[in-house]
């Protein structure tokens, strides 16, 4: 009683069809399976009646209020009105949603929209909880709150919680934790007992000035025969090398830059475990490779680069009294790396789809790829590719259908239609006959890429791309888009995964539609503070919360004020 346990693992694990075991909604096609003591296969009901599952896609009826979808779920779960009455209370307490319980569920950030749905599934006080992937598409700050609630759930009504997850840092939390792949265990124990499997094994670079450290990073993961993984932290690379490897054989890799130990990391282990089981199967994933008519940045190029193909000056927009984005102004330059990051509702969204044409400007001057958006939307579109935060193609179709009407619309037609459809189903790996409905959530992603590639836009817009997906199909996804940028093509991305921000070469912080912080990963951090500049997720959250902090100071000094002119 009152534990935490993580199921981890990418894709197509097995996560949430053993989740989904577990409740009695699917049977085992053999061996038995126990939950609090009943067979799931001979007492599924029994287990329904004392269990909560909130899965990926919780059902909030988004017209109903919050207090609406509460009395919803509590009348479907047969709670008392004696009981819901001190049960709403708490709920709405530890969620922090009292304040808006006459509010659709429509109208709730991602984040609330979250704990809305974890309240909803609480409503009956059960004896184990289980939780399929709770924090996917949501900000770090949502996301921690949503861990403080179920710490304090864990702790204070000994509640029995198993939660799937991509997150490492939540698994962490967790007092075991269990590694899944391609529907088998790979390993099991303490995040402690866990993390000691890659120790001797982990190491940090920091790249010479002037070298980009994701470019560092690409060079490391493609070097498979002596690395496990790498990823850009901190403005270095953390890296895991095979047992076999040695370091001046990574130094000479690295052009003789100094390689030093690092302590070594959950993620790490979890990795290194997926490495290795990938290997052993065969099923080892390549990242994409760019075509080759995609050359690199010549010297000319590079100056050119340093002209802005994207100018954002006062940028403003508004939905009637409500101003989404206020007074907004940046500028980004060719085979740049721009992050647009905020909590939900923050406005990064609505400053997205007006940099892709989607969304009139109320007032301020936007300009992609030369050209003024209030004037030339329709030809601009024609210069940029974009790929949705929801998986946005038609899932009725085969890969291949789907990319050949993606190229009509792009105005490819006749033999050039048919090549860049071949070029990108071989560049991205994808299997021209596969239903794209059925692909898992990885191949899914490459497909959107590959369909916002076709016409070889000079500028792609990524919106949260890798909501949802694990950090192996996360790695060769950033593979891809430094070959991109390596390339010359622009990049501007949403996501809510800040190790992701490390990657860009310059970040944007917005929170109720105002520009925040603009520069580096390593100026952001820095500008958060000292306290805050250990990593971008803790910068973000210092940078937000010391806004927000500043404005709710401001808002009492000026009610104070008014109150003593009234008086």
């Amino acid at each position: 009683m009152g534990e935490l346990t993580a199921l981890v693992g990418p894709d197509g694990a097995g996560k949430t069809t053993f989740m989904r075991v577990l409740c009695g909604l699917l049977k085992p096609d053999s061996g038995s399976v126990t939950v609090l003591g009943c067979d799931v296969s001979k007492e599924p009901q029994e287990i329904q009646n004392r269990i909560s599952y909130m899965p990926q896609r919780f059902g909030l009826y988004e017209d109903l209020t919050v207090r609406e979808n509460l009395d919803l779920y509590a009348d479907l779960h047969g709670v008392s009105k004696d009981e819901r009455a001190a049960r709403f209370e708490r709920l709405l307490k530890i969620t922090d949603l009292a304040r808006f319980t006459s509010r659709p569920a429509g109208n709730l950030s991602g984040g609330m929209k979250q704990k809305l749905g974890l309240a909803c599934t609480l409503v009956r006080s059960p004896e184990l909880l289980l939780l399929d992937e709770p924090s996917v598409g949501v900000d770090p700050l949502s996301r921690r709150d949503l861990w403080q609630i179920l710490q304090q759930l864990v702790e204070e009504e000994k509640l029995t919680v198993l939660v799937s997850t991509a997150y490492m840092d939540e698994a962490e939390r967790c007092g075991k934790v269990f590694v899944l792949n391609q529907g088998k265990l790979l390993e099991q124990g303490s995040p402690a007992s866990l993390t000691k499997l890659a120790k001797g094994l982990t190491y940090t670079v920091n790249p010479k000035p002037g070298i980009k450290a994701r470019d560092i990073q690409a060079r490391l993961i493609d070097a498979k025969d002596i690395i496990i993984d790498a990823v850009p932290r901190g403005g270095a690379v953390s890296f895991i090398k095979q047992k076999h490897a040695e370091v001046p054989q990574i130094e000479k890799l690295l052009n003789g830059d100094h390689v030093e130990p690092r302590e070594e990391e959950l993620e790490d282990a979890f990795m290194m475990l997926l490495r290795e089981h990938e290997d052993a199967e065969g099923n080892a994933e390549s990242a994409p490779t760019v075509s080759s008519s995609t050359a690199a940045l010549s010297s000319s190029d590079q100056t050119a680069a340093s002209k802005p193909v994207i100018r954002v000056q006062n940028l403003v927009r508004k939905f009637g009294d409500f101003t989404a984005v206020d007074s907004t102004s940046f500028g980004v330059g060719r085979g740049e790396i721009f992050g647009l990051l905020g909590p939900n509702g923050a406005g990064k969204t609505t400053t997205f789809r007006m940099l892709c044409g989607l969304l009139p400007a109320s007032s301020g001057h936007l300009e992609v790829a030369g050209l003024n958006l209030r004037d030339a939307r329709t030809e601009a579109r024609g210069r940029i590719g974009y790929v949705a935060q929801k998986f946005s193609l038609y899932g009725n179709l085969s890969v291949k259908e789907n990319l050949e009407f993606f190229a009509g619309a792009y105005g490819l037609f006749g033999k050039k239609l048919k090549t860049r459809v071949a070029e990108v189903v071989e560049q991205f790996q994808l299997d021209p006959r596969a239903q794209s409905g059925e692909l898992p959530g990885g191949y899914k992603q490459r497909l959107a890429m590959a369909a916002g590639l076709l016409h070889e836009p000079e500028i792609l817009f990524l919106d949260e791309p890798t909501s949802g997906i694990d950090p192996l199909a996360r790695r060769m996804f950033w593979r891809t888009i430094t070959e991109l940028a390596q390339g010359g093509v622009t990049i501007i991305i949403t996501t809510h995964f800040m190790e992701e921000a490390e990657y860009c070469d310059r970040i944007a912080i917005q929170d109720a539609g105002k520009l925040l912080a603009l520069g580096t990963p390593k100026e952001v951090r820095e500008l958060a503070g000292e306290t805050y500049a250990r990593d971008m997720n803790s910068a973000f959250i210092g940078i937000v919360e010391q806004n927000r902090a500043a404005l709710k100071s401001e808002a009492e000094a000026k009610s104070k004020q008014n109150d003593g002119a009234a008086a």
